[in-house]
């Protein structure tokens, strides 16, 4: 049977994770997800400062829905201070836990002393963790990557500090800053810090399938398995592992008219969140997702990025319907 597990007083169902992916765990993909049986879900990040500033792009991407919980609001940033304070300003929204991203890998985000660059900085780390778990009762937890090139980052040590500081779990991407997305991610590395701290320890890093997902738990020891760039237009992965993790047996890959309705079903609550224009934009890069690997692929891809409405997406995919069915 799958297992429960805790964060602080936050129960969660299942060990299987949504990474918190920019431009893409919004409102409507975090709900698909959750159907699909997901156990925790995260936001993208949203700055702390533009949330101090009030500035109202951060309000859509603090939105949650009363059916997605357990879910965790990711911040980042680099003043403690400043980070309580917003912390205690957005403790009565719905989120069930508050993380700090501290793995960002993007140069905008590490030139400004954000994300991942925070990894360079111990006693920072330290700080921003205090403040930030004392500033606020619900639990405080952070996602760190294995380390930065050309610094002198001991991880194991690092994730001991935060822990030390009030964190409440610590997810860690198995790669460094540098690496990005690429190479292998270190599992050695995830099963130290399973080692060296208390708290739950959620892997990150290659998971793209339940047998991925069982050699994780199994070679790290780790409380759980976040998923990220594996989800990208594949949202049953959750159902895939739930039911691995209960059976011991692999299920069957959507058919074409469940991926179709999934995508339009996407598509429509994407609509309603963010109007046509934006909504079905945006929806072009999923749709690639979506469709990767496919025979037509290619010539979907294309024809996706001139769509501009609903109904053109939906002609789109019953012509990719019928192509499919003849083969």
């Amino acid at each position: 049977m799958t297992r429960q597990w805790k964060i602080g007083p936050v129960e969660i169902e299942n060990p299987f994770v949504l990474a918190p992916m920019a431009g893409i765990t919004d409102l409507p993909f975090r709900e698909l997800c959750k159907e699909q049986g997901a156990g925790l879900l995260y936001t993208e990040m949203v700055s702390a400062k533009a949330i101090s500033y009030r500035n109202r792009n951060t309000i859509p991407l603090m939105e949650i829905s009363p059916g997605e919980n357990p879910v965790a609001l990711q911040i980042f940033g680099s003043e403690p201070e400043l980070m309580a304070e917003v912390a205690k300003s957005i403790e009565d929204q719905p989120f069930d836990i508050l993380d700090i991203n501290m793995g960002c890998p993007v140069p905008k985000v590490v030139n400004n002393g954000e994300g991942s660059a925070l990894l360079k900085n111990p006693e920072l780390i330290r700080k921003i963790v205090s403040a930030v778990s004392r500033a606020i009762k619900k639990p405080v937890t952070v996602k760190m990557r294995v380390g930065f090139e050309g610094e002198d980052v001991d991880p194991v040590e690092t994730a001991k500090i935060m822990e030390d500081s009030g964190a409440a779990a610590i997810a860690v991407h198995g790669r460094t800053r540098q690496q990005y997305y690429s190479g292998k991610a270190d599992w050695d590395t995830i099963r130290k810090i399973k080692e060296a701290v208390s708290v739950p320890v959620i892997g990150n890093g290659d998971v793209d399938s339940p047998k991925k997902a069982e050699a994780m738990l199994k070679e790290t020891g780790c409380d759980a398995v976040m998923i990220g760039r594996a989800v990208r237009g594949n949202p049953w992965i959750f159902r895939e592992m739930n039911y691995y993790f209960e059976t011991g047996e692999l299920l069957s890959r959507p058919s074409i008219e469940e991926l179709k309705e999934m995508i339009l079903r996407h598509a429509r609550r994407q609509i309603e969140k963010k109007g046509e224009y934006t909504g079905i934009r945006e929806m072009r890069k999923h749709v690639a997702w979506y469709t990767a690997g496919m025979r037509h692929s290619a010539g979907i891809r294309r024809e996706s990025n001139l769509i501009s409405g609903y109904e053109e997406l939906k002609a789109l995919l019953d012509r990719l319907s019928q192509q499919e069915n003849k083969m």
